[in-house]
């Protein structure tokens, strides 16, 4: 792993308090998702919301699924942010 790689997982950890370890699991368990199946989109978002014990509602759940089903996901940081913020 770069230092750079390294950097951002401490990152996320500091601020999330997920562990780097957990997220390489969540990404190899989507590795060949298809984001087009709304299960596996919200089983996803469920899991990741879990994850950083965030609950989010229903409808900010119902909002990212279709984001991303639709292939309508930002692709900057601060845009993508602001999705998951209640």
């Amino acid at each position: 792993m770069s230092h750079s790689q390294k950097n951002v997982f401490d990152n996320i950890q500091n601020n999330s308090n997920i562990n780097p370890d957990e997220i390489y699991k969540v990404a190899n368990s989507v590795k060949n998702a298809d984001f087009s199946d709304e299960t596996t989109v919200r089983n996803l978002v469920r899991r990741l919301s879990k994850m950083a014990n965030k609950p989010i509602s229903k409808e900010k759940e119902d909002q990212i699924v279709a984001s991303i089903i639709n292939k309508d996901v930002p692709m900057n940081m601060q845009s993508l942010s602001n999705i998951f913020k209640n």
